[in-house]
This record gives C-alpha cells, structure tokens and sequence, in this order.
C-alpha cells in the first residue's frame, strides 16, 4: 500500500510540474514583452532545465518528507513546493537578467508567474497528500496525535482566498499592461477588433487557468471534507445503534482531526461507563436471583444451569428462518442473562408453601402460582423508575410466563401458543429439565433420558414443537452444560 501511496503522489506531481511548465512558457510570453523577444528555443531551454531541476530535487525532498512524522508530511510537502517554484522563479528571473540583460520588471513577472503556479500547486498536492495518507491510515487502522492547538482552519482559508484574490487581479494587471505596451507599438498597424479579441483572449486564457486550480483546490479540500464526514457520521451511527467497538479515523493535524479524536475519546468513556453499567447489572440480577434461590428448595447451580440452556436453545433456534429476526445475537444475549430473574417473585411466597417438602395443596398451590406475577410486578417497578430498555421487558416477560403452556392450560395467564414470548417458551424447556434432572426434597434426580422423554411428552401440550426439536438437537450440550454447572462440581 505504501508504495501504491508514493506512486500516485509522484505520478501527481510529475502531471503538475509538466502543466506548469507548459503555463508558465505560455504566461511568459503573454505578460513579458521581453519574454516575447525571445527565440522558442532561448525561451524554453532555461524553462525546460529548470523545472528538470527542480522535479529532480522534488523527487529526493519526497524521501525526507517520508520520514517525518505523519502529521508533518503535508505541511512540509507544502512548504517543498512553494519553495522549489520560487526559487526557480528566482533563478529564471535572473538568469534572463544575466544573459539578456533584462531589466528587474521582467524577472518580477517571471517570480510572480512562479509564485501563483506554485502556491496553487502546492495547495492541490498538499490536499491529495492528506487524502491518501487518510486512506492509508484508516486502511490500516492508525492515527494521527494533533496538535492540542493546530493553525485554524479559518485562518488557512482566509489566506487563501486573499492570496487566490490577489493572485487573479495581479496577473490580470500584467497581462493588461503588456497589452497596453502591446498597442502603443502596433498603432493602428492592427484593427482595434482584432485587438480587443486578442486582448479579452488573453485575459481569459491565464483568468481560467488560475480560476480552474482555484477550483482542483476546493474539489480537493471537498474530498477531504467528506471522507472526514462520511468516518464521524458512520462512527456515530455504529454508537447509536449500541456498537461501541468503533472509532473515527484521526487522519489530519487540524480541527477535524482533533474532532475525530475528542470523538473517539468520548465513545470510549462511554464503552467503559457501558461496560461498568453492565458488570453493575449482572451482579445485581445474580444478587436478586440468588436472594430468590436461597429461600427454595433449589440451589444455585440452578441459576447458571437454565441461562446457559436458555442461550444454547435460542442459538440453535436462531438457525431457522422463522426465528432468526426474532433472535439476534444482542437478543440471545439479553435472554441469558435476564434468566436467572424467572424465579424472583418466590420471594413473595411464604416458607410454609415455598419450603414445604411434600405436595401443596389446591389452595397452597394457587397461591404458589402467583410467583410469576409478583415477580413481573417488581420488574414493572424497576422499569417505572428506571425506564423501559429491552433487559427488564426480557426479564420481565421471563418472569410473568415461563409456567404458561403451549396449549393454554399453563399459569397465571393462560397464554397459549405464540401468544406466549418465545423468551417465556425457552424458559419453560430450560426451567423444567433442570428441576428434572436436579435431587429435590420431594423426588430423586431423573436421568437425561427420562427428562428427554418427559420434554418429548410435553411437545405441542406443554411445550413450544420448535423450542423441544431444538432441545432434540442439542441434547448432547445439555449435558454437558449440567454436568459444568452440577452441584458438586460448583461445590468444589
């Protein structure tokens, strides 16, 4: 890439140098009646030597200007060039003065020609250095450190106007005053239409030369522009939507770059405030389900069992295309962790009926349905307060219908089929394969394979067709995630 990048700047500036070459022998003739006075050749050889000489010194000043740091580079290639092209004005002015003993007016208008070619060619490179160094550094994601307080942007387009301005009404005022020495010597030699249209043709031909580098310059300076607001605007897009994993490529020693890096400053505060916010909310939901697990008959293991089980079926869900809007990643990752919340309401429950090791009664049981709701009741609270985000809605539809059943005969609302959250569906699976294959007070621990067949009864009664084909297919995870998180192994 690195020697791509060098290619085109001096294929660039090589096309440049050649144009003003050619410029500047036409400028001379059209403003330096001396200039005029001069063979092709006597014109065109010093012209010709010194714009070899000088893309000679341009092409070794390159290999410097790599060198420095990249924020330098587009200053100090800004820099080479106007000063290349004023010496050469410099050189050229005197040597006509040296040889032809021409007086300093016309080595004036030989340096001021130079200088307006060199200032707008030093602009127009100088851009397209910054473009593609952008390019290079955003490619292989790397930045620019700006200066803490680099030269306005204002002010650079201040001078440039002003210098744009004076530029155009200077050579405007040569070419004038040569055309005015130009009559006074031909007289009436030449019809004054003849001359007016040589005259308007002249001042048109140099006036859109300059006017069309002004506007390379300001195409150049829109490119920059762009790229510079097509990296913010994506960035900020990515952080709207929740991706925080980004950054805006800090490309130019300037207010832009300083943006880009102030910009990438915040989205990483606002990662690491995220990131605490969310560390924050796991512990909390641990603390609640723990807090809820300690007054069951169930142990802790439970917790890390289920989200693990919830997760593993939502991913193999997400596989088919019915469910696969439903179950993005940012959604599977919210169900695992909102699941250890389903048993909160327990906390409402009182010991007699949560702790008692035999059957409930009719009446011991509906009030022991009721934990659902309690527990959809706090989290309502929790959004009331905190506000509605996508974690507590999950937490809550958890909560309210992981005992609901697919054929409506579940509890406390008699949801049935896909009127039921697929959250509360996965939940169903989950929650009752643990309380299967897990030692309780009241029945020993079931097999895998006892647990599978009791789920297989369950399909399309209990349980979601979908959720219990995808628990067929991914058994064998099932397993394992019990065997990982088992009582005994935590315990140890």
């Amino acid at each position: 890439m690195k020697s791509s990048f060098m290619t085109s700047i001096s294929k660039r500036t090589a096309t440049h140098y050649l144009i003003a070459m050619i410029l500047f022998s036409v400028y001379g003739i059209q403003v330096c009646p001396f200039l005029d006075s001069l063979t092709p050749a006597q014109l065109l050889t010093p012209i010709l030597v010194a714009f070899i000489a000088q893309g000679s010194i341009r092409a070794v000043l390159e290999k410097w200007i790599q060198q420095l740091p990249y924020k330098s580079q587009v200053r100090a290639q800004f820099k080479v060039d106007i000063g290349l092209f004023l010496s050469s004005g410099i050189l050229l002015g005197l040597y006509n003065t040296v040889l032809y003993s021409f007086p300093l007016e016309s080595g004036g208008k030989v340096l001021v020609g130079m200088s307006v070619l060199g200032y707008l060619i030093a602009c127009e490179l100088a851009l397209y250095r910054e473009y593609q160094l952008a390019g290079e550094l955003s490619a292989r994601s790397e930045h620019i450190e700006p200066d803490a307080d680099p030269y306005p942007l204002t002010h650079k387009f201040s001078w440039f106007a002003a210098i744009c301005a004076i530029s155009v009404i200077g050579v405007v005022f040569l070419v004038i005053n040569k055309d005015l020495e130009w009559l006074v010597h031909t007289g009436d030699s030449i019809p004054l239409a003849t001359s007016q249209r040589y005259i308007l043709g002249e001042i048109l031909f140099v006036v859109g030369i300059v006017m069309a580098y002004i506007l390379a310059i300001i195409l150049g300076y829109s490119r920059n522009l762009k790229f510079f607001i097509l990296a913010e605007n994506q960035a900020l897009k990515q952080v709207s939507q929740g991706e925080l994993q980004v950054e805006v490529p800090v490309t130019s020693n300037d207010e832009f770059g300083l943006m880009a890096l102030h910009t990438n400053r915040m989205i990483q505060a606002l990662a690491q405030r995220t990131q605490e916010l969310s560390v924050t909310r796991d512990a909390s939901i641990l603390g609640l389900a723990s807090l809820a697990e300690t007054r069951d008959n169930e142990t802790g293991g439970h917790i890390l069992r289920t989200q693990n089980y919830v997760r593993a079926l939502a991913e193999e869900m997400s596989k088919l295309p019915e469910f696969s809007d439903q179950l993005d990643q940012e959604t599977i990752e919210l169900l695992y962790k909102s699941a250890p919340l389903h048993d909160v309401g327990k906390v409402g429950i009182p010991d007699n009926i949560l702790l008692k090791p035999g059957k409930l009664t009719d009446e011991e049981f509906s009030i022991m349905k009721q934990h659902p709701q309690i527990g959809a009741d706090a989290l309502e609270v929790a959004e009331k307060q905190l506000g509605s985000n996508s974690f507590l809605r999950i937490a809550r539809e958890i909560s309210l219908t992981h005992h609901e059943k697919w054929d409506g005969n579940g509890y406390p609302n008699g949801l049935k089929g896909s009127d039921i959250p697929i959250s509360g569906r996965l939940m169903a699976v989950a929650d009752v394969y643990d309380a299967l294959i897990s030692k309780r007070v009241y029945k020993p621990a079931f097999s895998h394979e006892k647990a599978r067949d009791i789920i297989v009864e369950g399909r399309g009664s209990h349980f979601d067709p979908a959720v219990v084909d995808a628990f067929l297919s991914i058994e064998e995870r099932f397993t394992q995630i019990a065997a990982e998180f088992s009582d005994d192994s935590l315990a140890a």
